[in-house]
């Protein structure tokens, strides 16, 4: 066991060597640590280095191929843990209200109708809260994110089916301008 742990070791310190430079220049192409998590100060990274983002001109909340354009979260039943899909966009808004302290948002958490109005308003809350973590999580202010929830009160499908119900488990991201 001891060997495994030292191989292991070993190899991480040689690519922690390997992936070192000398110098601040960045001049061979390589991404650094900043560059992919989208927290450096590099001002060529706008808006947190969002695909796309450098060939739209104007408000990178208007863009409609950034991970900004995606404004809805969708959960799965009776959860509030954001799916893997939807990780991208809720960081991409956490680094643009970081990047924009006097933007806030309102995270609005609704749920189907199944369950007791009083689960749904505590579903659609905890919903809201996942997404508040995570956008905090990028530099976004307590100030910015204001959680409400809405239960089952606001569906967008009216249906009685897994259909209707999978479009009313979300949280929509709405922007304070």
């Amino acid at each position: 066991m001891f060997k495994k742990f030292l191989i292991v070791i070993c190899l991480y310190s040689f690519v922690l060597a390997g992936c070192s430079t000398t110098g601040d220049s960045k001049s061979d192409g390589a991404a650094t640590v900043d560059d992919l998590s989208g927290t450096g100060t590099d001002s060529s990274a706008s808006t947190s280095g969002l695909p796309g983002a450098d060939a739209f001109k104007g408000d990178p909340l208007d863009n409609p191929s950034s991970p900004l354009a995606v404004r809805t979260i969708y959960f799965e039943y009776d959860s509030s843990e954001i799916k893997a899909d939807d990780q991208e966009s809720i960081l991409a808004h956490g680094r643009y209200l970081a990047e924009h302290p006097g933007t806030s948002v309102s995270l609005d958490g609704h749920t189907d109708e199944r369950g007791s109005r009083e689960y749904n308003i505590g579903l659609g809350e905890r919903r809201a809260q996942s997404v508040r973590r995570m956008l905090l999580f990028q530099g976004a202010s307590d100030q910015q994110v204001e959680v409400i929830s809405y239960g089952e009160e606001k569906p967008v499908a009216d249906g009685h089916d897994e259909s209707s119900y999978s479009q009313n488990r979300r949280v929509e991201i709405v922007y304070k301008r």
